[in-house]
């Protein structure tokens, strides 16, 4: 597995290095911790853009030096880039053709959650690979998967089951009724009679059920424990995705992503991202590699 491991010189990085040094990963992973630095309000005075490259080299190779330390051995790299850390973090990815890409919540300013412009919320919207945005101490022994029973969801699904983690790990299984709503010439949203209406909450519930049930089969066929559950639609499935993952503790949720391309791009950003800018844990964006 390749890991782009992202840091910010400026920022504390301790939890960080614990989402990669405290989790096992497949045998032969490789890290590269890079550090972006972004010079575009000291272009004019080189001493300082000379002094923000050190202090991001510094960083970059202190982190590595623990990775390698901790068993990575010499399947860390480490690299400083100049430009905007949102593009730099991205390119920089599908040059080495990265597998995930790990990196904070917080940007400098120490907000809680991710602001639209930040860093972590364009990684987690532009990126080609799985993203893994950090919060807390980086242990991972209650994961959640949020399932729909789509392709995506499968993928997810199969990369937890892929890698091994530590023991004692949980695995819930999380699935929301959705209401598919037909397309009518009325008005949105249409009229439709109390028959109607059980038969779409009859059919989502079973899509429901049938989304756990085949992620269940993937997750325990890894010997992972796991727990499964639905839920009744009374907000948005990002709110009862944030909600579950609250009350449950989760330490990670894990999704699968829809992509960028044509109209589902519009699907990362009504969950994956809603999730990743304001869950109380870690989260983890999982997308199928492009063939």
């Amino acid at each position: 597995m390749k890991i782009l491991l992202a840091v910010d010189a400026a920022a504390p990085n301790e939890h960080i290095f614990q989402a990669v040094a405290a989790r096992p990963w497949p045998p032969n992973s490789s890290v590269e911790v890079i550090s972006v630095v972004e010079p575009s309000f000291v272009w004019d005075v080189p001493s300082l853009v000379d002094g923000l490259r050190q202090t991001a080299e510094e960083e970059v190779q202190a982190i590595g030096n623990r990775l390698r330390s901790a068993g990575f051995a010499a399947a860390t790299t480490t690299r400083v880039i100049l430009g905007d850390p949102k593009a730099a973090i991205v390119d920089r990815a599908a040059e080495m053709g990265a597998d995930l890409i790990i990196l904070g919540a917080h940007d400098s300013t120490g907000f809680k959650h991710l602001l639209p412009g930040s860093v972590a919320n364009a990684v987690v919207r532009y990126a080609l690979c799985s993203v893994e945005v950090v919060r807390g101490n980086g242990q991972a022994l209650r994961v959640m998967l949020g399932t729909d029973g789509s392709d995506y969801s499968e993928a997810a699904a199969r990369s937890i089951a892929n890698r091994p983690w530590p023991a004692g790990t949980e695995v819930r299984i999380y699935s929301v009724v959705e209401l598919h709503m037909p397309l009518f010439s009325a008005p949105y949203p249409p009229y439709l009679n109390a028959h109607a209406m059980e038969n779409l909450r009859a059919e989502a519930m079973r899509r429901s059920e049938q989304a756990l049930a085949s992620a269940e089969q993937v997750i325990t066929g890894a010997g992972l424990p796991e727990s499964s559950t639905v839920a009744v639609p009374t907000a948005t499935p990002q709110e009862l995705i944030l909600k579950e993952a609250a009350d449950w503790g989760a330490d990670l949720i894990v999704l699968g992503s829809h992509g960028r391309r044509g109209l589902n791009r519009f699907l990362l950003g009504s969950v994956s991202e809603a999730v990743a800018s304001h869950a109380p844990c870690s989260v983890e964006v999982i997308r199928q590699p492009r063939k």
